[in-house]
């Protein structure tokens, strides 16, 4: 029997160059799943993402969503892509084995944690204010260039990381610190800046809105004095006070500290992020 994919809808095309296709996974041209292959909006026409893979019941265990995979591959090959992205959930085994099987190495994390009622107690001494327009100036430009590094330290090329951490912060701060749902607060201990966290309210997943951390930084000759997990309380606090209860973040493959920090305050990993050159 012959896996193949078979269009169920015209090539989509946005003015921008993205192309975006969803196929039906085909044996023998009996169906028995889909797949929506696309161009990555974030990163540019030349990063592809593969989502939305599903293999009916029955066919199962049959080599099918490998076979629907590589071919989606090959799709994005022809597109000009130099590189793919999967999301996987966290708790889908047998999509995470299958993604390791073809050679995608996890990039990233998204998180979530439910809140609790009440927001939890600062420690003694630390102090919050908002950050004013002067500093907001002056930490945007590092900002940008930090997330922009930290893309292109995982693989992903400097022009396509670059494009991200502009389009990213025009999206996200197009306001700057007047945009409505984003709050940039400093932590200060003995009259002294001591971190930053800045949250936001988004959908976290269709139909479910909730906080998010957008960027949280310790300055460096203030690292492991708790301040990370303080400044994590004071995310949650936010979070309550824009009337949530779900408060999500996105953390890099590699980043131990962080992600054993956020396990340890209640965060549950919700899905897994892989890349694989094409």
């Amino acid at each position: 029997m012959t896996t193949t994919l078979r269009p169920s809808e015209p090539l989509q095309q946005s003015a921008d160059g993205g192309r975006s296709r969803t196929y039906d996974i085909c044996v023998n041209s009996r169906r028995v799943g889909s797949v929506h292959v696309a161009t990555d909006p974030a990163f540019g026409a030349g990063s592809g993402v593969i989502d939305r893979l599903w293999v009916d019941e029955p066919d199962r265990g049959r080599g099918r969503a490998t076979v629907a995979a590589l071919a989606s591959e090959e799709v994005l090959r022809d597109w000009g892509c130099r590189q793919v992205q999967v999301s996987v959930p966290a708790d889908a085994e047998a999509a995470l084995r299958l993604a390791r099987s073809l050679g995608y190495t996890e990039r990233s994390r998204n998180m979530l944690k439910e809140l609790p009622e009440r927001p939890p107690a600062l420690p003694p001494g630390f102090e919050v204010r908002p950050m004013t327009d002067a500093e907001f100036v002056r930490w945007e430009a590092g900002a940008r260039e930090r997330f922009a590094q930290s893309w292109i330290s995982r693989g992903v090329p400097e022009a396509q990381a670059r494009a991200k951490a502009e389009a990213s912060h025009r999206e996200l701060l197009p306001r700057g610190l007047a945009t409505p749902g984003t709050s940039i607060d400093l932590a200060v201990v003995d009259g002294g800046v001591v971190g930053r966290v800045w949250t936001g309210v988004r959908e976290l997943e269709p139909g479910v809105s909730g906080g998010y951390v957008y960027d949280v930084e310790v300055a460096e000759e203030h690292r492991g004095k708790g301040y990370g997990r303080a400044l994590m309380l004071l995310a949650e606090g936010v979070a309550l006070a824009a009337g949530e209860r779900l408060l999500g973040l996105h953390v890099f493959a590699g980043n131990t500290p962080a992600i054993r920090l956020y396990e340890s305050l209640g965060y549950r990993t919700t899905h897994v992020n892989s890349f694989k050159p094409l």
